[in-house]
Order: structure tokens, then C-alpha cells, then sequence
């Protein structure tokens, strides 16, 4: 190993030990603080518009990562720096997205990580908040759909004409455990 190579690997070290240092702590703890917003972190959201640049800092001079098409995809928000937050999607891509381009309103994908199963499997939606109400519909795995309310085990889903009850252990954009109206 040349000296040139030995340099730039203690450097690339110090910088990526640096950076590690400066992430935002693991979301999946079940820890919550508040950001710079006043608001918990990690929380969910939803994209806003209808075109959504994530970008690898925080700020307009860094490069576009990725490009949401789709308004009302959910987001956790794991970091807040300035007016933009660090976001994770559901495939757990991280970036950052400016604060105005996300909406409080909750949204979930129902059982994302039932889409690559053989074989169709499907979430019941059911008229009442219990596995004894009626089956009221059924949704694919993947389908984005709006939360009106979660008690902390059903979440009151809304998706175009489907109105109804979900288990909230079959929805990404809800924690377990997880009230709300």
C-alpha cells in the first residue's frame, strides 16, 4: 500500500467516522425527542405536492438523490436541520426534503413488505374497529391510503371510494402502539 493510499484511507476513515457521528439516531428506537420544529422525532408524514426532490443534504446546492411523483406517499421524519427534514420512505431511502413539501396529513401503504409474496395475499378492511365486523373490502399490498385515526391497534383508513378499519400492524406510516385523530 503506497503512502498516497495509506492517506486517503486514514482520511476517508476520519471523514465517514466523522459523518457517522453527525446521522440521526436509529428510528426504530422507541425513544422520541423533539426537533428543531417543537414537533417529535421520528414522526410520519406525507409528501405534499406532486413532485418531491430528495436530496443527500440539507439544502438547495445538494444533488437530487431521488424524485417522488406521487403526492400522499408516507414518510418518517427521522432529523430536522433548519426548514428541512431527513426523511426515510418506506424502502428505507433516506434524504432530505424541504419542509414545506410535506403535509402533517397521515397516510400508510398497506403491508409493503407482503408486494414481493408468491402468493396474493390481501388486507381486509373491515366496517368496525374488530376482526368480528364485516370485511368491508380488501386491498393489495402496496396501496397508499389515507389515516383518519389510529387507537393504537386499528386505524380508520380512507382510499378512494373504500372507507373502513385496518389492522395497524398491517400499515407502514403508523407505530404500533400509536393513537390518533
Amino acid at each position: 500500500m503506497t503512502t498516497k493510499t495509506r492517506l486517503f484511507s486514514f482520511v476517508f476513515s476520519l471523514t465517514l467516522g466523522l459523518v457517522t457521528l453527525l446521522l440521526p439516531f436509529d428510528s426504530t428506537a422507541q425513544s422520541t425527542t423533539k426537533g428543531a420544529s417543537g414537533l417529535p422525532i421520528p414522526r410520519f408524514v406525507s409528501l405534499k405536492a406532486k413532485r418531491v426532490n430528495m436530496r443527500v443534504g440539507p439544502g438547495q446546492n445538494y444533488r437530487v438523490s431521488w424524485l417522488y411523483t406521487r403526492a400522499g406517499i408516507p414518510m418518517e421524519i427521522v432529523q430536522e436541520y433548519d426548514n428541512w427534514r431527513r426523511v426515510r420512505d418506506l424502502d428505507g431511502t433516506e434524504g432530505w426534503v424541504f419542509h414545506s413539501l410535506l403535509s402533517g396529513e397521515r397516510s400508510a401503504v398497506a403491508a409493503p413488505w407482503m408486494r414481493t409474496k408468491v402468493e396474493a395475499s390481501h388486507i381486509n378492511v373491515y366496517k368496525k374497529a374488530t376482526q368480528n365486523s364485516t370485511i368491508s373490502a380488501k386491498l393489495e399490498p402496496g396501496v397508499v391510503t389515507k389515516i383518519e385515526q389510529c387507537t393504537g391497534d386499528w386505524c380508520e383508513i380512507r382510499v378512494e371510494n373504500i372507507q373502513g378499519w385496518v389492522s395497524q400492524s398491517e400499515l407502514w406510516g403508523a407505530y404500533p402502539g400509536e393513537a390518533f385523530k
